[in-house]
């Protein structure tokens, strides 16, 4: 197996991963994840099934066949939830030849270059950042999630701890673009006594770091 097979294979399962978090909650208004398949044949892209919760009949459902690459690159998992919530989005015209159907399901061949991704939305940045956190990858300086909530103005406060601080420390966060940045920064953060604040309304922690603005 090549290195591109592996990585469209490794890729199809980061799809498959992030979508998870669609089959309880919508992807889109009311609509969600009901199934997600890897293109047959080997073939680099992956189809992924929408419809209504908990909706088993295949002539209830739409599924549309997005490809994994974009010129001499991969997509990303994001790209593919991106190009979801446009092409179910509004009105699409499909040619014959990229309209058939699928166990049950009409299918359709989602041509990426006919399509404006959907934007990022707070909520997308907010499940990445938490994701990273839950399962950090190797060799990532450990910070471990011991809890979260959302708040008022984008805002996303993080309660950590690692070995280096005692306790539950609270951290602010605005979930943007620059994730690995922060990531990266955010276990020698905890400490920093000059970034620290009382966190006299929340009984949840030893003090409030505010990374708002980071």
């Amino acid at each position: 197996m090549s290195k591109d097979d592996h990585e469209i294979e490794d890729l199809q399962k980061e799809v498959a991963a992030l979508l998870l978090d669609h089959v309880y909650a919508p992807l889109l208004e009311d609509q969600h994840v009901r199934g997600v398949l890897p293109a047959p044949s080997g073939r680099p892209a992956v189809r992924v099934a929408l419809g209504d919760r908990n909706e088993c009949d295949p002539s209830r459902l739409t599924a549309y066949e997005i490809p994994l690459g974009a010129g001499d690159e991969l997509r990303t998992a994001h790209d593919v939830v991106a190009l979801l919530r446009a092409v179910h989005t509004g009105t699409h015209i499909y040619p014959a030849d990229r309209v058939t159907s699928v166990m049950g399901m009409d299918l359709y061949l989602v041509d990426p270059a006919h399509v404006k991704e959907a934007p990022f939305t707070t909520d997308d940045w907010a499940s990445t950042l938490l994701r990273c956190l839950t399962h950090p990858a190797e060799g990532q300086p450990e910070a471990g999630l011991r809890g979260f909530l959302f708040k008022e103005a984008g805002l996303l406060r993080l309660y950590m701890d690692s070995d280096e601080v005692p306790g539950v420390i609270a951290v602010d966060v605005r979930p943007g673009g620059a994730l690995t940045a922060l990531l990266a920064a955010l276990p020698s953060m905890l400490g920093e006594e000059w970034r620290t604040s009382d966190a006299a309304d929340d009984p949840h922690c030893r003090y409030l770091v505010d990374l708002t603005n980071w």
